[in-house]
Formats: structure tokens, C-alpha cells, sequence
């Protein structure tokens, strides 16, 4: 038997395809929140260590905005929507 008779999967195919479903949970930055609660919803919501939720942090202050995590969308709309309880803007991407 031949490949033409049973074609083999792609296995790039299953990792496009997973990859074009990822997004991205993007927090921006406000001038009103400080960089402690930041931090503190960044460990809370995200699940984030002390160190990735503060290089995050000064990332939002200093460029604007920082993904804070990457997943499918139905995995990251609860973070966001955890993250706008506290009147943080969040958006995935």
C-alpha cells in the first residue's frame, strides 16, 4: 500500500490549527490603579508569580499595555472579565 492510499496526517496541521486559536488577554494601562494592585490582581486573576506580575506591571506602565496571558478565548474570558470587576481594562486579542 502506498501513502496515496492512506494519506498521512499533517501534524503541522493540528498545531496551526490550535495556534490560530490562541489569543492573547492584553492589560492596559490607566492612570489610576497602582502598581501593588496591579500586581496583587495580576497573582489573583492570571495566577501569576510575584516576578511575572511585576515586570508585567512595569511593562503596562511603560509601553501601555502587556499580554498578560495567552489561551483560547473561552479561557480568557473569565480573567478579563475578573480583571474589569477590578475596574482594570483588560482586552483579548
Amino acid at each position: 500500500m502506498t501513502s496515496k492510499e492512506f494519506p498521512q496526517k499533517d501534524l503541522n496541521e493540528d498545531y496551526d490549527q490550535k495556534k490560530s486559536n490562541e489569543r492573547f488577554l492584553v492589560l492596559h494601562n490607566d492612570d489610576y490603579h497602582t502598581f501593588d494592585y496591579v500586581i496583587n490582581a495580576l497573582i489573583e486573576v492570571c495566577e501569576h508569580d510575584i516576578l511575572q506580575a511585576e515586570q508585567c506591571t512595569l511593562l503596562i506602565h511603560y509601553k501601555g499595555k502587556c499580554d498578560v496571558k495567552k489561551g483560547s478565548f473561552s479561557y480568557l474570558r473569565p480573567m478579563k472579565k475578573a480583571l474589569g470587576q477590578k475596574e482594570l481594562k483588560a482586552t483579548i486579542d
